[in-house]
C-alpha cells in the first residue's frame, strides 16, 4: 500500500542527495518516477534538482497555483508513475499537500517530499505543517551544529555572519544566507542579534 513520506532536516543534511539516490534505485529497476522541485528556487538549473556534492536531475516544477494530483494523475495516464519524489517541500500549500495525499490514497502511488521543516524564525512552513499532520511516515535527515550536537535550526544571516531576526518566512538562499545549528546556539545567536 502506498504512503506519503515527510523525510525533513535542516539545511545542508543532505536531502536532495537522498532523494536523487532514492529515485535513481527505482529506475534503476525499470521504474519509473516523477521529480518536482519548487520553482521559486533559483539557487540551480531550472528545472532540476541538485546536490551539493554533484548529483542532479531534470525535474517537473511546483508553484504555488500547480494542481499536483491532476499533473501527477495526467501523466500516470499517459505513463504508470511508480514513485514521486518532490524536493523543497517547505513550498507546497496546504492544499498542495491534499492533493499529493489524494495521489496516495486514489492513485495508489508512493510521495516521498524532503524539505525543511521550520524557517529562520523557528515556525513551521505551511507545507510543513501539514505534511507532518498527514503524512504517514515522519523521518528526520540528521546533521550537525558547529558544537557537534545535532543541527535542527536554520539560522538567515547577513553579509557579516550575523544573525537576521526579521524579514518574510521565505527567503531563497545557500550557505551564504543561511547556517544550521542546534537549539542552543540558534537562541543565542537570536538573542546576540537582538542585544547588538
Amino acid at each position: 500500500m502506498a504512503k506519503l513520506y515527510f523525510n525533513y532536516a535542516a539545511m545542508n543534511a543532505g536531502k536532495s542527495t537522498v532523494l536523487l539516490q532514492a529515485s535513481f534505485n527505482y529506475r534503476e529497476r525499470g521504474m519509473h518516477t516523477m521529480e518536482f522541485t519548487a520553482e521559486i528556487d533559483d539557487r540551480g538549473d531550472e528545472g532540476a534538482i541538485s546536490s551539493r556534492i554533484g548529483l542532479k536531475s531534470d525535474a517537473h516544477l511546483f508553484g504555488p497555483e500547480t494542481d499536483l494530483f491532476q499533473v501527477i494523475a495526467d501523466h500516470h495516464r499517459e505513463q504508470k508513475v511508480d514513485c514521486v519524489f518532490l524536493d523543497e517541500a517547505q513550498f507546497l500549500r496546504a492544499e498542495q499537500v491534499v492533493q499529493l495525499a489524494k495521489v496516495v490514497d486514489h492513485l495508489n502511488i508512493p510521495v516521498l517530499c524532503y524539505g525543511l521543516r521550520t524557517d529562520f524564525r523557528a515556525d513551521l512552513f505551511e507545507g510543513s505543517a501539514k505534511l507532518m499532520a498527514l503524512a504517514d511516515e515522519i523521518r528526520e535527515l540528521k546533521t550537525i551544529c558547529h558544537c557537534g550536537a545535532k543541527a535542527t535550526m536554520n539560522l538567515r544571516i547577513d553579509k557579516d555572519g550575523k544573525a537576521v531576526t526579521e524579514g518574510e518566512s521565505i527567503e531563497v538562499g545557500g550557505n551564504d544566507r543561511y547556517t544550521v545549528l542546534c537549539r542552543k546556539h540558534f537562541f543565542e545567536a537570536i538573542e546576540a542579534a537582538k542585544s547588538a
